[in-house]
């Protein structure tokens, strides 16, 4: 996830606990390449309770919301 998401930091070295979207990594457009990343990549399905951006402000979150969909 951390991976993707340097792609776009800007050299920015991002923690796990860091708002990506009060750090300006991700914007609007961005966010959609994010939401396609996580489906694809860890083949969950995001329904629309899964689209809340407290869901994707960090990695850790992210990190959550795929574990819980994975089970």
């Amino acid at each position: 996830m951390r991976d993707f998401l340097l792609r776009f930091s800007r050299g920015h070295n991002l923690r796990d606990d860091e708002d990506i979207f009060a750090l300006g990594i991700v914007n609007s457009l961005l966010s959609m390449q994010l939401l396609n990343f996580v489906e694809t990549e860890f083949q969950v399905s995001l329904g629309e309770g899964d689209l809340e951006l407290d869901k994707f402000r960090t990695v850790n979150a992210i990190t959550n919301l795929i574990l819980s969909k994975a089970k």
